[in-house]
């Protein structure tokens, strides 16, 4: 039996959709086509499956995601990571921030920089450029306009370029995004 998973953790637990995934073996050439491109090179998951039903959509969404989760220069991955776990916070989306939590573990060996989000939320207290980023992505998700002026200077003072910044903001961004999509087409589960 499963249970609904409601604390953040790192441990990415199981998404399970509300509506059936599309099966490879029954999918249309477009949904085909819209699924070559994968958030990763692991193997095609339920939520991307999900997605396969508007393949128009899912064709634009994951070039989309890659750039901005993947894209090289810029913003290290780990900080872009840290940028996407501050949204699914602000949003309460336990997969969402599960799984970069565990990506942002895996790529800076720091387990104890989550530890401390998922026990203080968003009032976490850390390391000064790590807190720069994180607030930042955490205001912005809470509401655009408060991440102004005085959050761009904590982002310029830590030593972020414009280009850092900007891929911040997408990061942070596309979970808002990815957040409210995920909430709306199913929930995470421990088996």
């Amino acid at each position: 039996m499963s249970k609904v998973v409601h604390e953040f953790t790192a441990t990415v637990p199981r998404w399970q959709p509300y509506v059936t995934p599309v099966e490879i073996d029954k999918a249309t050439p477009e949904q085909l086509e819209a699924m070559q491109v994968t958030p990763s090179n692991k193997k095609i998951s339920a939520y991307v499956l999900t997605l396969a039903h508007d393949p128009e959509s899912l064709k634009v969404r994951s070039p989309l995601f890659n750039a901005i989760m993947y894209g090289k220069g810029g913003l290290s991955s780990a900080e872009r990571e840290l940028g996407a776990v501050a949204a699914s916070i602000v949003n309460a989306c336990v997969y969402c921030a599960a799984v970069h939590a565990s990506r942002f573990n895996q790529l800076t060996k720091r387990p104890e920089v989550m530890e401390t989000i998922f026990a203080a939320g968003t009032q976490a207290e850390l390391e000064e450029q790590h807190q720069a980023i994180f607030d930042f992505a955490v205001k912005l998700s809470q509401s655009p306009p408060a991440a102004g002026p005085a959050e761009l200077s904590a982002l310029r003072e830590v030593g972020l370029s414009e280009v850092e910044i900007l891929d911040l903001i997408l990061s942070a961004s596309i979970f808002g995004w990815a957040n409210r999509l995920m909430h709306t087409l199913g929930e995470p589960v421990a088996d």
